[in-house]
């Protein structure tokens, strides 16, 4: 008996030793909950911001790299300096790096990446702002010099952005899939339609200080599977989570909760192509019909600023024009009238899959039927919404859509003749040039100003509100951002404690 008990002892010690040890090792994989599964892992081809959730600065990397307070700082540029007209711009490059694949990071890579972003044949959501580069120059492999048509006193910051990310050119035409970087990431592996796993690339050129060696990142798109998947551990952290979920986490001990800002706008997309909707009086009695606070409330729980424009307060030179086209559903009836409609106007209403979008857009129907608007709502996945509806060469087949602009400094997008939206007013194009022919900072906050009051005025779209996105993380994972200045998860600052 004694025998048995010293054999039970010492058995149970020899498992018990290691468990301090263990104890000790912290946790270097996280697994990530995203809505929307990207349709491709190349951001500078394709429009969706869940490309650049995945990729950016992960896999791919930029000259710059844009801070979660909205600053910008060195990344594959060293430094950089800008001539006084801001027109041209000397990026000095760090030297030493390479692609996942062996190649070396030169200025011949930049070089490639921008030329490519603006060729005709591109479909890099941000092609105007490549394709406004007069020339790129290589004086050396470490030197890029790029001289613009008009000042850009924001580049840095554009450049940061996922469209401007630098590909290696042998693989370029192959990242859709096999995405090649210079990023603290590969691609690991990616189930289409449930997750992508991205693994630590051991030759990164500052590799010690990536605490996590695998991240899996699972697409999940129903709010309330979203919440399950948290609760359960299955998931540790949500970026952007839907908000009819987010106050049942606040008292939970398990979890953070953040609440960040953004510059994306929220909008009722309007079709210009399309009549009625070429005639501003339906425009603006469409925005008439509709209330922003109960829009706000019922469809982001009240996560939202109203806005007027396609531009965000905290943006240089933003006016308040929510008072252009207010809530007043007797308007709405009498500028339909005046514009010879006869209700009901019937109107699609395409929908993406975000939540915002199908909640959202369930409120907008039943707020334009109140004036004689009939808004037949379509839901359509992300891909179809990409193609039928937001593709530069059409077929822009929609009358109205709700769709979230997440890109900051992007009003240069209503002067492109292919934009989705169809509106195209010489008097605003040559606004915008003005704007960007003025480096002095007040006078041309003066022209941002009068920019917002001409799309308030002309209803462009109806601008909804500026969203607050919602974050729910493992109380112990840290580097998670609070703030949002673009949609990007920068996997090299997560940790466990």
């Amino acid at each position: 008996m004694l025998r048995k008990l010293s054999i039970v002892v010492v058995a149970a010690a020899l498992v018990a030793a290691p468990l301090p040890v263990l104890a000790q090792s912290k946790k270097d994989s996280v697994v990530m909950g995203m809505t929307l599964e990207p349709p491709g892992l190349d951001p500078t081809n394709a429009a969706a911001a869940a490309i650049a959730e995945v990729t950016l600065y992960n896999i791919y990397e930029t000259l710059t790299k844009i801070n979660e307070d909205g600053s910008v700082s060195p990344l594959l540029a060293e430094s950089w300096t800008a001539s006084p007209d801001l027109k041209t711009y000397t990026f000095k490059l760090r030297k030493g790096v390479k692609f996942h694949n062996g190649e070396p990071f030169d200025s011949g890579a930049v070089k490639f990446s921008f030329e490519r972003n603006a060729a005709a044949t591109s479909t890099n959501k941000d092609r105007s702002l490549f394709q406004a580069f007069e020339k790129v120059e290589t004086p050396d492999a470490d030197t890029v010099v790029i001289t613009l048509k008009y000042s850009e006193p924001n580049l840095p910051f554009l450049l940061g952005q996922a469209s401007g990310s630098i590909v290696e050119p042998k693989s370029a035409a192959t990242n859709v899939t096999q995405p090649v970087g210079t990023g603290p990431y590969q691609l690991g592996a990616w189930a289409k339609g449930s997750s992508i796993t991205l693994n630590k690339w051991a030759d990164y050129r500052n590799a010690s200080a990536i605490k996590l060696s695998k991240v899996t990142i699972r697409f999940i798109s129903d709010p309330a599977a979203q919440a399950a998947a948290l609760l359960s551990n299955d998931v540790d952290a949500f970026p952007r989570i839907a908000t009819r979920v987010v106050a049942q986490f606040k008292s939970d001990p398990r979890f953070t909760v953040l609440i960040g800002g953004s510059r994306a706008k929220t909008i009722v997309a309007i079709n210009h192509r399309k009549k009625p909707l070429d005639d501003v009086r339906v425009r603006r009695a469409i925005l008439a019909a509709i209330d922003r606070k109960a829009l706000i409330d019922g469809a982001v729980e009240g996560f939202g600023t109203p806005i007027g424009s396609f531009y965000t307060p905290g943006s240089l030179g933003y006016v308040d024009t929510t008072g252009v086209n207010p809530y007043d559903p007797e308007k709405a009836k009498k500028l339909l009238s005046e514009a010879g409609v006869t209700a009901p106007l019937e109107l699609s209403l395409k929908l993406p899959p975000p939540p915002y979008a199908r909640q959202g857009g369930e409120i907008v129907a039943a707020q334009l039927a109140k004036v004689g608007i009939v808004a037949k709502i379509e839901n359509v996945e992300w891909a179809q919404w990409l193609s039928q509806v937001f593709a530069g060469n059409g077929p822009h087949n929609f009358d109205l859509t709700i769709v979230s602009h997440v890109e900051p400094f992007d009003l240069v997008k209503i002067t492109e003749p292919d934009y989705y939206l169809g509106y195209n007013n010489e008097k605003f194009n040559a606004l915008y040039k003005q704007i960007v022919s003025t480096p002095e900072e007040a006078a041309r906050a003066k022209l941002l100003g009068d920019a917002q009051r001409m799309l308030a005025t002309d209803a462009v779209s109806a601008y909804l509100f500026q969203p607050q996105w919602p974050t729910v993380i493992n109380k112990k994972l840290k580097g998670v951002w609070k703030e949002v200045p673009q949609f990007e998860n920068d996997f090299s600052a997560w940790a466990w404690e």
